[in-house]
């Protein structure tokens, strides 16, 4: 039986100064349209979290603030976001409009996500009962929310098949937002010196998570800033190479980190009661060998990320404007 692939196409620009681009008229209609209920939504979704937290203190360590961090920036860059679109600013924006909002709101999804996970299970869990847990409960409760609304954002503004459309609301797009994101998780992870300055080998997994980082933020920082025709190669071109360089060195990141980390023939600690520094019941921080072996978890899953985005690169057909 045969089969028919449609193809998104993706605009590409050959000057940062955005001609070309639709110019949008602003209008107090932008907050009662569905996409805007839907941010207005996200503006009081995140700013309830963040002000039942504040209001009993319920912030407190790298994890309290982490969420803190999530909820303020969210609240206040989907503001920004409602004020440019009912102010018509879109034209005067020094990002590309088409790419921005999208790329923001799959950001804010995966901040408000990790927000949720981490903010309980790291910190309201060990509360002890009464008011302030309570706050806290509450505020977990908006994230979920804000979160959901995030997610809804990007479906609705997703690039279809056959829609003319910027590169950051393809398949790619988002998934470049994702690989950034995964990454700068395991940097955080990974940041203590002794989990990989044991072996040269985990040296270089750290450097390939850093060159795949730096290579898929400058993907996304040409598109945001309608850069992509300022390359000396064709854009197409270098989102491919970027993607199977990126392959490439997630497979051997993704041999390598665990055989030194978890073999005992390489030095490594297989199991959770070798690291006395874990201990044996749950706890609110995080010990070395949890540190490892989440960011085996987690080079695993950028890994399936970029094979994903190799596979749906081929598929896009880019047009110049």
């Amino acid at each position: 039986m045969p089969v028919t692939i449609t193809r998104t196409t993706v605009t590409t620009t050959t000057t940062s100064s955005g001609v070309g681009s639709p110019t949008i008229v602003g209008s107090p209609r932008a907050l009662t349209s569905k996409l805007g209920l839907l941010r207005l939504l996200q503006l009081v979704s995140t700013c309830v979290a963040f002000s039942l937290v504040v209001h009993v203190g319920a912030w407190d360590g790298a994890m309290g603030h982490w969420a803190m961090f999530a909820w303020c920036f969210c609240f206040a860059m989907t503001l920004v976001i409602l004020v440019v679109e009912v102010g018509g600013f879109q034209p005067r924006f020094p990002l590309s409009w088409r790419n921005f909002p999208i790329a923001y709101a799959c950001y804010a999804t995966l901040l408000c996500l990790s927000a949720s996970i981490i903010y309980p299970t790291t910190y309201v869990q060990f509360m002890p009962q009464g008011q302030k847990r309570d706050h806290a409960i509450a505020a977990t409760f908006f994230s979920c929310v804000a979160c959901l609304a995030y997610a809804t954002e990007v479906a609705w503004t997703r690039a279809r098949p056959g829609e003319v459309t910027g590169y950051m609301a393809t398949v790619p797009g988002l998934l470049k937002v994702f690989e950034t994101f995964v990454a700068c998780i395991i940097f955080a992870f990974a940041s203590d010196p002794p989990i990989y300055q044991r072996h040269s080998a985990l040296e270089w997994c750290l450097a390939v998570y850093c060159i795949c980082f730096i290579l898929s933020a400058v993907a996304i920082l040409l598109s945001l800033g309608d850069c992509t025709g300022q390359l000396p190669i064709s854009f197409p071109s270098f989102l491919t190479g970027l993607a199977m360089l990126a392959v490439a060195l997630y497979a051997s990141a993704l041999v390598l980190w665990p055989l030194y980390q978890f073999d005992e023939r390489k030095g490594g600690r297989p199991r959770r009661r070798d690291d006395l520094g874990c201990p044996s019941r749950h706890a609110s921080t995080v010990c070395d060998w949890d540190r490892r072996l989440t960011v085996a978890i987690l080079t695993a899953v950028n890994f399936l990320a970029y094979v994903a985005d190799l596979v749906h690169s081929a598929r896009l057909v880019f047009i110049r404007v």
